[in-house]
């Protein structure tokens, strides 16, 4: 079954932690987190999180699915940390 409707949202924040979650609507695969389109890995499994979050964790997000054959992006979540711990 191919990849598809790989999804990316973020939790309420809750002090200065900020938690994004993945999933993925069809198919199974090993999930990773990227920033900006990076292909620098951030971590892995279906939640990143983000603690003592500042000004410079600002950007852009993305997870991806990949099952050994092919790989689904989520579309990008935007991350805009106005002052720190503050979203």
């Amino acid at each position: 079954i191919p990849l598809s409707g790989v999804s990316v949202w973020a939790q309420p924040p809750r002090g200065d932690r900020l938690v994004l979650s993945c999933a993925v609507a069809t198919g199974t695969g090993a999930l990773s987190w990227h920033s900006g389109g990076s292909a620098a890995l951030l971590g892995t499994g279906p939640r990143l999180e983000l603690s003592h979050v500042e000004g410079e964790d600002s950007g852009h997000y993305q997870c991806r699915a990949s099952d050994g054959d092919s790989v689904a992006e989520s579309p990008t979540l935007n991350v805009t940390v106005v002052g720190e711990g503050t979203f």
